[in-house]
Order: structure tokens, then sequence, then C-alpha cells
């Protein structure tokens, strides 16, 4: 049973990664690793106001989630806009990415250091008991909150005009702009609401876990596991990805050793892409409906 939690746990903040990753993509076209920074910034602000500046936990949150969108818009604004003007290949901008991330990575070392920090200023108290396991308050919080935030990313993206552009923009661009669908404006609005949602849960991972300035790394990269393996496709797909991977994991943990939780993550990655290459979904990205 404490197995079960801890992956439902881990499930909860894999799915809601990889929602915010599969957004991202959908307008960026590549794999933005500097996204990782949200996770992070988005954990460091909350520390900077709750507990430095000892403004109140429920107002620092937010003001988080802004400071991590707005990163990630001044981000694409200055660097990634005008690489993909001049043409560049997807691959330059992965490695444009992965600069963006080294620098603002060593950027929250400088300002913070290495230390692990912990914004938790609640009491520590015994989780609750269910079937002999135990579940502590934030992790019921994390599970909660993961869902209530998937199923709302999943609703504007389904059922909103902007959703709706999001994906025109996405599957066929040159159609979309022919209909009068700005991709600027939709790649603003995919990289707010997948900014939003790492944000979300860098600050949830941070409040079971704390932090430290490379905890961004590692979570993005198994929620981008997660999307491959389920496929760019339904949600259904996202959820089949998150959960092998997050129980995967465990067991291996389990098993094995913890050390094994990483190399679990990338043997699954190999061997989706070598024998199941579309994911679960078993089919490439349908193109959407203008």
């Amino acid at each position: 049973m404490q197995l079960s939690l801890n992956i439902l746990v881990t499930f909860s903040i894999l799915i809601l990664l990889g929602l915010s990753f599969s957004l991202i993509f959908r307008g960026a076209k590549f794999f933005d690793i500097g996204q990782a920074l949200t996770l992070t910034l988005a954990s460091y602000s909350t520390y900077l106001f709750s507990i430095q500046l000892d403004t109140s936990f429920l107002i620092a949150v937010p003001i988080s989630i802004f400071f991590g969108i707005c990163l990630m818009l001044l981000v694409n604004q200055y660097i990634y806009n005008p690489l993909q003007k001049r043409k560049v290949e997807n691959w330059q901008m992965l490695i444009a990415s992965l600069g963006v991330y080294v620098v603002l990575q060593n950027t929250i070392s400088l300002i913070w250091g290495d230390n692990t920090l912990s914004f938790r200023t609640w009491p520590v108290k015994e989780g609750h008991q269910v079937l002999g396991a135990y579940i502590t308050d934030v992790q019921i919080i994390t599970v909660i909150s993961c869902g209530f935030l998937v199923g709302l990313g999943c609703f504007f993206l389904e059922k909103t005009s902007i959703g709706n552009k999001i994906k025109a923009v996405s599957s066929n661009p040159g159609l979309a702009a022919i209909m009068g669908i700005s991709k600027e404006k939709a790649v603003i609005w995919s990289s707010v609401l997948g900014s939003g949602l790492a944000a979300c849960a860098g600050i949830l991972i941070a409040a079971d876990t704390d932090m430290t300035p490379t905890m961004g790394f590692n979570w993005l990269l198994f929620g981008v596991v997660s999307m491959i393996i389920g496929g760019m496709g339904k949600l259904r797909y996202l959820i089949l990805g998150a959960l092998l991977l997050a129980t995967a994991q465990h067991l291996s943990a389990y098993y094995l050793d913890s050390k094994w939780i990483n190399a679990t993550a990338y043997i699954i990655h190999n061997a989706f892409l070598y024998f199941r290459p579309y994911g679960f979904s078993g089919q490439p990205l349908k193109k959407a409906e203008i």
C-alpha cells in the first residue's frame, strides 16, 4: 500500500509535467530544456517571498507562478523568437534552450547557493494512515491539485477558442495563417499555459521534498518521457505513460536501489522509441480542425 501511494503521488506530478511540456511543444516545436527553470524559479521565488521577505504563503505562491511565466515569455521574446526568425534547425533551438538552462540555473546557484532549501514553515506531523501506509498533507494536496490542474488544462485546450487555435497552429501553421490565426499569439498562449502548470508542479515538488538549483532538470525530463511514451494524442495516453513511468521507477527503487530511478526512465524511453515510436497512441498526431 505504501508503494501504491508513492506511485500515486509521483504519477500526479508526472502527468502534470507531461501536459505542461506537451502544451509548450505544440507551440515551440522543439524540446525546450530551459523550461526546467520554470519549476526551479517558482520554488525559489516562493522561498524568497514567504521566508526571506516574510510574505504570506498564499500570496507568495501566485506571485511565484507569475514570475515563472514571465521568465519564459522573456526567453521566448528575446532568445527563441529571433533564432526562429533566422530559420535555425530544431536541434539548434534545443542547444540554445540548454544554454538558457545552464545560465539561469547557475544564476540561481549564485544567488541562493547550492544547499538544499525549504519554504516549509508548518509543523512536521505524522502522515495519515491508509491501510497501514502513510501519506502526508502535502502529498494529499499534491494529488488533488495535480488532478484539478490537469483537468483545467485539458478543458482549456479542448473547449476554448484559444485551445483550438493552439492545436491548429501546432498541426498546420500554414493553413492556420491563411485562416487568420496568429502563430505568435498561439505560441505565447501555449507558453503561458505550459509554464504556469510547470511552475505549479515545481512548488508542489519543493513543498514535499525541498529544493535545489538542479531540481527542475530531472523532473522535466521525466515529464518529457511521460509525454513521449504516451504519445502526442489524447489525455488517456498521457495518463498511461505517466502511470507506467511512475510504477516502473518505484518498483525499481523498491526491488533494486533508488539509484535506478533515473536509469529506469531512460530505459523505458529508449525501448518505446525503438519498438513503439508513436507511444501508446500508436499513431502520429492528427491534424487539428480549425
